[in-house]
Formats: C-alpha cells, sequence, structure tokens
C-alpha cells in the first residue's frame, strides 16, 4: 500500500492511494509511493485520487466522505452469511452466533431479490412478543421461519431494503444509516446484484480514524465534548442491575437504543448491557428465562463483553474518537468523577456531528425527512 499527498498550484492537495506500484498521471511528478500505516484490511483497491481543499474548518471531514466511495470501506477479507427466508429463525439466529456475525442480509428465492435483513433486533423483538415464562415454551421461536416473522412483524409496516451502490459516496452512506435509523446498510453491485459487504458506523468511523488523519485537523475536535454538545443527555435510557431481564428487552424495543447502562442502588454505572448481548442467550439457550435479574444476566456473559467505557465532559472529541475506534465499541458512557450517568455518546452521534451537520443536516431534518415505517434493515 502507497501514499502521497501532492500538492498543486491552485491551493489544493490531492491524496493519491495504491495498492502496488502504478504509472501516476504526469501532472504528480512522482512515479513512487511511500508506505502508510493503515492496516491492509482498510486499503483502498488500485489507486485512488482524492482532492481536498487546504482548510481547516468543519468541512474537512465532510469534503473527505464525498470524495470517498463505499467500494474503499469495504475490506479485502470478510465474512458475509446470507439467509434464505425459508430458513427456521432459531437456526438463523445460532448461524449468526457460530460465525460471529450481528446480522445477515436475506434472500427471497420466489422474488429473486434480497428483501431485508436479519439482525439481532429481530432476535429481540421475537423474544418480547412471545416469551410468557419460565415455565412456557416459545414455539414461534423454535417453529418460525423468517418469512413467517417477517410477515408478523412488518405486516402494517414498509419492507423496503435500503441499500446502497459500491459507487456511492460515503457521505451518502452516512445519511442513509442515519436518516432511516439503521445500523447496517448493504453494499450491492446494481449490475450483479450481489451484495458485497455490510456497511456500518463502525466501519465508516474506522476508515476516517486512520485515512483522516493525511488531512487537516479541524479546530472543533481539540474542543471539549460539553462545548459541542454531541451525543445524548436527556432521558437516557438505563436499567437497574435489579430489573429483569425482560424489562431490559422492553426498554430496547420501546425506546430503540442499543445498549443500556446497567446502574447500581447509588445510580452509578457498573455495567454496559447492549444488543448483541442478547444474541448470546440464543449461544447459552437460555431465551426461556427472561426473569433473571440483570445482575444475573451480565454474569452469564461468557463471550467478548465491551465493558464500560467511559469518557467525562472535559475531555476533547479528539480523545474521544480514539478510544472509541481503539476500544472498538459502538459507544461510550459519559459520566461525572463519581461514576454517575450524564449522557451516551455513539458513533451515530459523532458522524453526525463531524460529516452532516458540516452540509447543514441536523437531527430535526433528518427525523423530518425519514419515513415514519420500519425498514427491511431493521
Amino acid at each position: 500500500m502507497w501514499q502521497r499527498w501532492i500538492s498543486t498550484e491552485t491551493g489544493s492537495r490531492h491524496l493519491i492511494l495504491a495498492k502496488a506500484l502504478v504509472s501516476l498521471p504526469p501532472w504528480t511528478g512522482a512515479s513512487f509511493f511511500t508506505p502508510p500505516s493503515a492496516p491492509p484490511e482498510l486499503w483502498v483497491d488500485v489507486y485512488s485520487i482524492c482532492q481536498f481543499p487546504l482548510e481547516t474548518d468543519a468541512t474537512v471531514y465532510m469534503n473527505f466522505m464525498k470524495s470517498h466511495r463505499c467500494y474503499d470501506a469495504i475490506p479485502v477479507s470478510c465474512k458475509l452469511v446470507i439467509f434464505d427466508t425459508t430458513l427456521q429463525v432459531k437456526k438463523a439466529f445460532f448461524a449468526l452466533v457460530a460465525n460471529g456475525l450481528r446480522a445477515a442480509p436475506l434472500w427471497d428465492s420466489k422474488s429473486q431479490r434480497f428483501v431485508g435483513m436479519l439482525t439481532i433486533t429481530d432476535f429481540i423483538n421475537i423474544l418480547h412478543c412471545y416469551y410468557k415464562s419460565p415455565m412456557v415454551q416459545m414455539y414461534e421461536l423454535e417453529s418460525h421461519k423468517i418469512e413467517t416473522w417477517r410477515d408478523v412483524y412488518l405486516q402494517y409496516s414498509n419492507r423496503v431494503l435500503i441499500s446502497i451502490s459500491p459507487d456511492a459516496s460515503l457521505f451518502d452512506a452516512i445519511y442513509s444509516l442515519l436518516r432511516y435509523k439503521i445500523h447496517r446498510l448493504p453494499i450491492i453491485d446494481p449490475e450483479s446484484g450481489n451484495v458485497l459487504h455490510i456497511l456500518t458506523h463502525k466501519r465508516i468511523l474506522k476508515f476516517l480514524h486512520i485515512f483522516g488523519k493525511t488531512v487537516p485537523k479541524p479546530a472543533f475536535i481539540q474542543r471539549p465534548i460539553q462545548e459541542l454538545g454531541i451525543g445524548t443527555f436527556r432521558n437516557i435510557a438505563t436499567v437497574q442491575q435489579t430489573a429483569s431481564l425482560f424489562d431490559a428487552l422492553s426498554i430496547f424495543v420501546e425506546r430503540r437504543v442499543s445498549a443500556l447502562p446497567v446502574l447500581d442502588e447509588q445510580g452509578k454505572v457498573v455495567a454496559l448491557y447492549s444488543r448483541f448481548d442478547v444474541i448470546n442467550l440464543a449461544a447459552q439457550k437460555t431465551y426461556n428465562n427472561l426473569d433473571m435479574t440483570m445482575q444475573e444476566a451480565i454474569r452469564r456473559r461468557k463471550c467478548f463483553v465491551e465493558g464500560v467505557i467511559k469518557c467525562y465532559p472535559d475531555e476533547t472529541l479528539e480523545t474521544i474518537i480514539d478510544r472509541i475506534v481503539k476500544a472498538e465499541v459502538h459507544r461510550l458512557v459519559l459520566v461525572d468523577r463519581a461514576d454517575v450517568v450524564k449522557g451516551i455518546i455513539s458513533l451515530s452521534d459523532l458522524l453526525q456531528a463531524m460529516v452532516l451537520a458540516p452540509a447543514g443536516i441536523d437531527n430535526w431534518t433528518l427525523t423530518s425527512s425519514s419515513t415514519q415505517s420500519k425498514q427491511g434493515n431493521t
């Protein structure tokens, strides 16, 4: 992998990235590049030439995302599992666990097209919908096919699968993720109809974190997070450690949040329970007992756990970004020095503030332009 910045007389800078030595255009004045520190899985294909003005204002990251395609963020090697809608729901969730995945595209053999995504959200909704007590088996989970569940869950909503072309910009991808309030965006080849990759907030921010170092830093990333107001600070969804696991599922469904800070009797955060933790119920086959306390549910976690990765109001945005990327988590819990929860800063909060806000797209604009129906991505 090679890269070099080229400055022109017009005051623009061009970033050239390559996987191999290539013949360069005459205006570059060079025929070779120096290797960057980016890991191989983030290398772009062949080479790309990206133009950025010499600027340090808030539009730097917006321009960066507009000048990179979704294809650029696809890893060289990745795992992708596709489910037919006739597959049993239970087997599908077990397959997600076995492959360490959080979602999979759904293929409808009758219509010969991709119709949606099966995600952890579906598993949560199924448990919340059909759970009665530890003594009553959930036959719906045991016997339903994916297409049956979709008929029940999406009967009054739009089933459109939100996807994006590999040639679309990463800016467009971020806009789609935030506008439709989805966590996964399939990149579909318009010619073959094949799913190439599932793009996420996490993937995009990691791409920006590595290659964004080659562009001038905007001044706002050195400001404290409390001044920028990035995140959720009011009506924060939390759960007491004495509450039941079913109570937590209810909050996930009603509030549509991706994680819940678990609090002790003093209101201090002691753990973080995310949607991903719920899929472990399938791995451990303990989904028939949702009456257990959150304390017990947390104790039973055996796989990798994000833990409570915290941040403080006086820390800079740059520090926040570095921490969330290096920890490979989806959000940080904003706390005071007594570990009392003051807010949640998610990947979508960061991307909205850094990329969409400079384009004049705020949360109100996203909310007013989004549809009220449930999307096929769920």
